[in-house]
């Protein structure tokens, strides 16, 4: 096996490169959604890890990821240091910081690429592809998870497409990272050569077709919906002057909103539930509660300083003797939940309910003949989560996202999280509608496509029609039953053999 010079001027050139690579790596994602160009990158991250040293390829791999993250991450930094007042040079080293703990997975994953390696073209892309795979399942479970920007949600668009309800998005990140690595070895050991790399995930998405089944899910009729895009500042969420004319203006939309659901953002209401004044509550929900067939979902904490508060969704019907619930199950550290040891670090960010209580309710909320399943800001980033609420009788029909973006600044998040929203739809072949404060508010039809929206960081109200499905994706079953399991033991069965036989030939 040949290995690459060791000069320090490679050492650091490589990383350089591949750091602007990683960064580069973001206009694959949305908002630009140059999603042939992740083919390039990864290839030369598996041109250069097949034929360095463990240690090299750990460092590229490594600022690889750096790169990726830092860049696609960076709006983090406005959360804490314009709402959270952290100051600006701890908040960007914050980022940094997080962004090289994540992409010590990658890191690990290229070292083990390079050291098992065997010099054979196809089971080296193999173990390339199992390495990458494992790096983006442990970014994805491990300590809560984070799995923002995973290498699949590039493939919303393109010819990957068809392996959603088939296999999910890390799947999906996993036969782009095959198909890199065949290009980078067809093109270094110059058999078919640019043309059979370049085929190779044309032939990967023939797949799905060639199975003759494309939809698994069925309408389950249409209903209309309004989502509230209240456009509320997140500087003037809790300003005291701002407070009374918000919850007005509030009243105001949810009174002129027409949909059979009406949906509000995360928690809209800046004052939880049980400590509003009665009046304002009756005066809220009066529209919903005096219309037959109606229903709303608004945004609020329940709970209270000794329980705990929860992050909620309150389902509000005509008639109904208790209000339904849904309660945030998956928090985010630092924002909604402190790590052990960071109690000082959640502190300096001055985050109101900065250490909330998780909640439990699973059940759909059911209104006009459909089965809305409430998601929270980032819960839908976690399928896994909530793949059994699309199987059995009582299967949700459309799943509904509810978040508050405007934390976070006015570029790219949005897109981003409208993008693995689509994701979510074509993986479960579910409708997604989305409720937000600033954007992106909108309605994602059972195939991915965003069929109707609201300009960013405008006021207004979506008044939108979905369809609701019935069905399950092969995705949805094995996922239900087994969680993100098989999806390790396919990254075992990849590189275990290039260890064996490693191992074999000491």
């Amino acid at each position: 096996m040949m290995v690459a010079p060791t000069s320090r001027a490679t050492f650091w050139g490589g990383g350089l490169a591949l750091w602007a690579a990683g960064a580069a790596h973001n206009l694959a994602f949305a908002p630009w959604g140059w999603w042939a160009l992740q083919w390039p990158l990864l290839a030369l991250l598996a041109a250069l890890v097949l034929r360095a040293t463990p240690q090299r390829a750990a460092w590229w791999g490594w600022c690889f990821g750096v790169g990726w993250l830092s860049a696609g991450l960076w709006w983090l930094h406005i959360s804490m240091h314009e709402f959270g007042g952290m100051p600006s040079a701890l908040s960007i080293t914050a980022v940094l910081l997080l962004a090289a703990a994540l992409s010590l997975y990658l890191a690990l994953a290229m070292a083990a690429v390079a050291r098992w390696r065997s010099g054979s073209p196809v089971a080296d892309a193999l173990l390339f592809a199992g390495a990458w795979l494992a790096a983006e399942l442990a970014r994805a479970q491990w300590f809560t998870g984070f799995p923002w920007i995973a290498s699949g949600y590039v493939h919303t668009d393109g010819p990957l497409a068809g392996w959603a309800p088939w296999v999910g998005v890390y799947a999906m990140g996993a036969l782009a990272a095959l198909s890199a690595a065949c290009l980078a070895q067809l093109l270094r050991h110059r058999s078919a050569g640019v043309f059979a790399g370049l085929l190779l995930p044309l032939l990967l998405a023939a797949v799905p077709r060639w199975a003759g089944v494309s939809e698994f899910t069925t309408s389950s009729g249409v209903m209309s919906v309004s989502l509230l895009q209240p456009n509320v500042p997140q500087n003037l969420k809790f300003d005291p002057d701002r407070l009374a004319g918000n919850m007005q203006a509030l009243a105001d939309q949810v009174r002129a909103a027409r949909g059979q659901l009406v949906v509000t953002p995360e928690s809209v209401l800046p004052v939880p539930r049980d400590l509003l004044d009665p009046s304002y509550w009756a005066e809220l929900t009066a529209p919903i509660r005096r219309s037959e067939g109606r229903g709303a979902l608004l945004g609020t904490f329940l709970g209270s300083d000794e329980q705990g508060w929860v992050n909620s969704m309150v389902g509000v019907t005509p008639g109904s003797a208790e209000d339904y619930a849904y309660g945030k199950r998956h928090l985010l550290p630092f924002g909604e939940f402190v790590p052990p040891g960071f109690r000082w670090f959640v502190d300096l960010m001055r985050i109101p309910l900065g250490d909330q209580a998780s909640g439990q309710q699973e059940a759909a909320f059911a209104i006009a003949g459909q089965r809305v399943r409430p998601l929270i800001c980032y819960e839908d980033l976690f399928g896994e989560d909530f793949a059994a609420s699309v199987l059995g009788p009582d299967a949700a029909t459309v799943f509904a996202n509810a978040t508050n973006l405007a934390w976070f600044g006015r570029h790219m998040v949005q897109e981003q999280h409208q993008q693995f929203s689509r994701m979510r739809a074509l993986e479960f072949q579910r409708p997604f509608i989305r409720a937000t404060n600033t954007g992106a508010t909108g309605v994602i039809n059972h195939r991915g496509e965003v069929t109707a929206s609201l300009p960013a960081w405008t006021t207004g109200i979506l008044e939108a029609q979905v369809e609701g499905r019935l069905g399950e994706t092969p995705y949805a079953r094995w996922l239900a039953q087994a969680g993100l399991w098989p999806l390790w033991a396919l990254a075992l069965m990849l590189i275990l053999p290039a260890w064996s036989r490693q191992r074999r030939v000491r």
